[in-house]
């Protein structure tokens, strides 16, 4: 689907609007029926931290995929993958700040400046507002392309505080946060200029 009608467009937006919506509420679920393990609190943490990483890695493919593709229409889906980030790092820090701290604040600073993951993670959550604020169009213009564009290259630094808050947080299996870590580390290497120039080059032919 090289080419898609804004019918199209809308229809796949309003299906991956839902999709997004099934962690939550396979979450909300589990929770009503008591399956959230022993501590569930930690596993509502692990479950919208993963879904954090999830959302960022999907929001970071869709440049080369777009490339690889042709598909230019995957950018219009790019914004709402962005938000539905910032959404579940919502939860995941307000499940820290509420449920696990109570909103105890000073415990949560104590927190932040004691324990390196809780550091990094908080400052992947802090450079992720800005984005989120501004995601409109009207902000877009506001802040005019070249800043826009510069302001979102945060993402990069984002994601890679998200794999390395998960690295430091797993105390024995590592195998997953370096499966995302492996991942991201794809995704970067596709948008240096030379690899860049090789798959436009590869796409023209």
């Amino acid at each position: 689907m090289a080419q898609a009608t804004s019918r199209q467009i809308l229809l796949v937006k309003v299906f991956l609007f839902l999709a997004a919506l099934v962690p939550l509420a396979w979450l909300v679920w589990d929770g009503v029926q008591g399956r959230l393990s022993p501590n569930p609190v930690e596993a509502i943490t692990h479950r919208t931290g993963d879904w954090i990483l999830n959302f960022l890695l999907l929001t970071l493919a869709i440049t080369p995929l777009r490339k690889i593709s042709g598909w230019h229409w995957l950018l219009r889906l790019r914004r709402m993958l962005g938000l539905f980030a910032f959404f579940y790092a919502f939860l995941h820090f307000t499940t820290y700040i509420w449920l696990d701290q109570f909103f105890d604040l000073s415990e949560v600073w104590k927190d932040i400046a004691k324990r390196p993951y809780i550091t990094v993670g908080f400052t992947a959550f802090v450079l992720l507002i800005p984005l989120a604020l501004t995601s409109t169009n009207a902000m877009v213009k506001r802040l005019g392309g070249k800043r826009w564009r510069r302001l979102h290259r945060l993402v990069y630094i984002i994601a890679s505080a998200g794999v390395l808050h998960y690295l430091w947080l797993v105390k024995s299996d590592i195998r997953l946060p370096l499966a995302y870590g492996f991942v991201l580390a794809i995704l970067l290497v596709l948008r240096i200029p030379s690899v860049n120039q090789r798959i436009t080059a590869t796409q023209r032919a």
